[in-house]
């Protein structure tokens, strides 16, 4: 993890906000959090939320904090016109996979992540050709 404290304040509390957040507490505690952002499926003509991270503290874990903060996401985008909620997933967390399936998020057999980042992605948007194709 490379994000700080302060890339989440700016990034999330700041004067542009890039994402929100939805935070859990058990008697006063942090439980955890769903970091998302609104997204828009010109397939689907509708809004929705792409959940970026999803996180519940060893100590609650079991206790639904997960499910809940989806649970609460997905009524806050339906209330808003939103019809989705999207997600990835690592492909070793098994653990993450099942609790999804568990709660009606499947897999979608049809998309394939593509992701550009890094020196790749600061020459693609500038411009510039990487060498031996990376």
């Amino acid at each position: 993890m490379r994000s700080t404290p302060d890339d989440i304040r700016r990034d999330g509390f700041g004067d542009r906000r890039h994402f929100h957040v939805l935070i859990a507490e058990i008697d006063s505690e942090f439980a955890g959090m769903c970091l998302y952002f609104p997204i828009y499926s010109s397939w689907r003509g509708r809004p929705g939320a792409f959940v970026q991270d999803l996180f519940v503290t060893e100590r609650f874990r079991g206790k639904k904090v997960g499910e809940k903060l989806l649970r609460h996401l997905a009524q806050q985008v339906n209330d808003e016109g939103g019809a989705y909620l999207e997600l990835a997933v690592d492909s070793g967390n098994v653990g993450a996979q099942r609790f999804y399936e568990r709660i009606g998020i499947t897999h979608q057999a049809d998309d394939h992540v593509h992701r550009i980042i890094g020196d790749a992605f600061f020459a693609f948007a500038t411009g510039k050709e990487l060498r031996n194709g990376t």
